[in-house]
Order: C-alpha cells, then sequence, then structure tokens
C-alpha cells in the first residue's frame, strides 16, 4: 500500500488519459489534490466528475486537467460560471453504461474505499453509483483506503481489483444540512401532505427536502429507496418512523446509491445491516422501481411553465443544475401505485423578482410534460397528471406569486383559446 506522501501518478497516469473520479461525498480528495498538482505535467488529461463538494475542483484547476460532469452540482457550479466545465446531459442510471461503452473514457479510475475486511474486499463506503463500472472498464484503478470512510454494507470492491492502494487517514468530504427558511418550510408542508404511512421516499439535498423530513417523524412504517441520503435518514430512523416494514422490496433495508450528510450518516451508517449501498443500475432501475408502491418521489426545479414542463438545469445563460436523476424518479413516483411525483420549488427566485411559474421554459426541459404529476410552491399544490392543457394553466398560475398570476393568467387564457 503506498503512502499518500509518496504517490506519483506519473507512474501509473499517461499523457491524455481519460480518468473517472469518485463523486459526491465518495470523492477521494487525496487522489484529486494529487491530480491537480501533477496533472500539467503529465499533460493532455480529461477528467470525469458527476457531482463534487470538496471545493478542490476550482476553475483553476481545470488548467490541470480538462473537467466535464453530468451537470454544476455542488462546487462544480463555479466552473460553469468560468466556462471551465464541459457538460454531459445523461441521467444518473445512463453513466455507468456510457462508462462501459466508451462514450464516457475510462482510462483510469480514481475512487475512495474503506480499508477492507477480513476477506480482502472493500466497502465503496459513501458511494456507489457507477463506481464498479469505471474500475472494471480502467487501465489502471488507484484507490485511497481511507480509515475514516465507513464500511457500508452493500457495493464492495475486492483488492484483486485495485491496482494502486493509496493509505490516507483524513476526514471524507462533508455535506452540512442546509439553512431552512420559511419558503422551505412552506413548501415542505405542502409536499408532505402528500406522504402517508408505509409511503416509500426518494429526495434530493437541499433545504426543502431536509425541511420534510423534519416533518416526517409521526408517520410509521415509511421505507427509503434513494439515489441519495442525508442526515434526515438518521432522525426518522430514531425516531420510529423509517422501518421499511412494509416495503415490497428489500424489506427493512433502507437503499441508496450515496451517502451525501456528516460524519453523524456515516458513522450511523457504518456496518447497519438496515442500510445497503446501491449502484445506479438498481437504485434507479425501471423494473426495480416499478416493484415499489407508495412510492413518493421528491425533486427540485428552476422553473415550471404553464404546460407542466420542468427545467431542472439553465435558467438564460447560468447553468445550475443538472439531470440527475429526477426523470427516472418523477416516472416511477407518478407510476407506482398509491405514489406521487413531486417538483417543489419556490415560487420565485432573484429576491422575489422573477417568477418560476413561467408561460415558457427559459432554459432545456428536464422533464417533460407528460411525466409530471404534482408541483408545489408555497402557495399550494397543483396536480397536473391526466388533466388538459388548459387546466394545467390554470392550477399552476394559481401556485405562482401573487405578483406574478395577473401575466400568467393572461399566457393562460392564450393557451386555452387555443387549447394547446
Amino acid at each position: 500500500m503506498t503512502p499518500a506522501a509518496n504517490l506519483d501518478l506519473t507512474q501509473y497516469i499517461r499523457p491524455g488519459d481519460r480518468i473517472v473520479i469518485g463523486q459526491a461525498c465518495g470523492e477521494p480528495t487525496t487522489l484529486v489534490e494529487a491530480l491537480i498538482e501533477q496533472g500539467a505535467a503529465i499533460g493532455g488529461l480529461s477528467a470525469f466528475i458527476a457531482t463534487s463538494f470538496s471545493g478542490l475542483l476550482t476553475p483553476a484547476a481545470a488548467d490541470a486537467v480538462a473537467l466535464s460532469s453530468m451537470g454544476a452540482i455542488g462546487t462544480l457550479r463555479a466552473l460553469t460560471r468560468e466556462h471551465r466545465l464541459g457538460v454531459i446531459p445523461c441521467h444518473v442510471g445512463q453513466i455507468a453504461p456510457l462508462i462501459e461503452s466508451g462514450a464516457i473514457g475510462c482510462d483510469v479510475a480514481l475512487i475512495q474505499v474503506s480499508p477492507p475486511d477480513a476477506s480482502g474486499n472493500h466497502s465503496l463506503g459513501l458511494i456507489a453509483d457507477h463506481v464498479r463500472a469505471a474500475a472494471a472498464t480502467a487501465r489502471v484503478v488507484i484507490a485511497e483506503v481511507n480509515d475514516r470512510v465507513p464500511a457500508t454494507p452493500g457495493e464492495s470492491l475486492p483488492s484483486s481489483a485495485i491496482d494502486v492502494a493509496v493509505r490516507v487517514s483524513r476526514p471524507p468530504v462533508e455535506v452540512p444540512p442546509a439553512e431552512i427558511g420559511p419558503t422551505d418550510e412552506a413548501i415542505a408542508a405542502h409536499a408532505a401532505a402528500y406522504i402517508g404511512d408505509g409511503a416509500v421516499l426518494q429526495t434530493g439535498i437541499g433545504a426543502v427536502p431536509d425541511a420534510l423530513l423534519r416533518l416526517l417523524g409521526d408517520r410509521t412504517d415509511l421505507g427509503v429507496h434513494s439515489g441519495m441520503i442525508g442526515d434526515g435518514l438518521v432522525d426518522l430512523v430514531e425516531a420510529g418512523a423509517v422501518t421499511n416494514a412494509r416495503k415490497p422490496a428489500d424489506r427493512g433495508v433502507s437503499v441508496t446509491g450515496a451517502l451525501i450528510g456528516t460524519r453523524r450518516l456515516y458513522a450511523f451508517c457504518d456496518r447497519n445491516p438496515a442500510v445497503r449501498l446501491a449502484p445506479a443500475s438498481y437504485t434507479h432501475d425501471a423494473a426495480t422501481l416499478a416493484r415499489l408502491d407508495r412510492l413518493v418521489t421528491v425533486n427540485s426545479a428552476l422553473e415550471v411553465d404553464l404546460t407542466g414542463q420542468v427545467n431542472a438545469e439553465q435558467t438564460g445563460a447560468s447553468y445550475l443544475g443538472g439531470t440527475g436523476g429526477q426523470v427516472d424518479f418523477v416516472r416511477a413516483g407518478a407510476r407506482s401505485p398509491g405514489g406521487h411525483a413531486v417538483i417543489a420549488l419556490p415560487a420565485t427566485a432573484r429576491g422575489g423578482t422573477l417568477s418560476r411559474i413561467v408561460p415558457a421554459l427559459s432554459g432545456p426541459v428536464t422533464t417533460a410534460r407528460s411525466e409530471v404529476d404534482v408541483i408545489i410552491t408555497e402557495y399550494g399544490a397543483a396536480e397536473l397528471k391526466g388533466r388538459p392543457l388548459p387546466d394545467r394553466a390554470r392550477r399552476l398560475t394559481a401556485i405562482a406569486h401573487p405578483a406574478f398570476r395577473e401575466d400568467l393568467e393572461r399566457a393562460a387564457r392564450t393557451l386555452e383559446r387555443r387549447g394547446f
């Protein structure tokens, strides 16, 4: 095992290599620091990382390695402002197949794992998604073996699959709970009305999901099947609300592809048989999700137009989000018996000067209007599934900020006259 101080990437990485880096709180920060320091001297390197919260991948870091991602999530947003990030539109569940096919090149995989168990297997710890696909595809697998990473049940990698093991002991990346304001609380209160006892939850990260989870402590037998979980899971388990007892699949176990939170969450998941880390090929798989009754999915958006089209990526010239797993979970929640797919967003942006309910999107369509179910702002919930376009426009206008409703009503009347 190589000490971090002696790591010379030139022994393993060739000029022009394409690199895949473990994402989110599973980002191997020691390896990333070495890549930034040594990359320019190697030359011609490119790297894909789905999300990043470490703050290491700054616009200056892009001088050492050309960076690409599925979106501007976390601290990657700074790179899009400087036009230093190549955005690859894709769903989370597509990344592993894209790596395996070579569409996303992977000559080198930089990953983070826990120390090996007695059988020589390393837990993937904090992120599963496409890590095994990258390790199986890469010419060289360099693993940061971090004794501060939890041994989360589920996805693991044998020592034989690792070409270079770098021993480190440092706190993994943490993402603390968001600050929750009155608007977030109001949105969460409307969303909570769609979550009953025995529901299976999928949420993202941010103030609204955090506020929502705080309202669910009085529920019973909630289940979890999500692309990611945060510290709110710990609160719900300790309150007795999450048991996974009624879940049709993976009964008794919270299933997730990523732990995105703090050391409290990491300690809770360490060797906890009630949590399982799974790849995106399972967490986002349509057949898997179709087995879950009462699935309630909660995702965010930048804007929604009067027909129900959702933009979660870009407003004007600013790229702020990404496709992520939204489409997979919206489709699953909307089709789940007894379930719902919720898109939650504040009614306004830029200090109340810009409506997020709009006549026409200013950016791409992330989720088609044919998939949407429920749109929620602090002013209420608009149930759109099965509703004709003029009715959708009226319902969405009703949950817009009052200052913008008159203009939206005019646009809605135009839509009503033509019928589409």
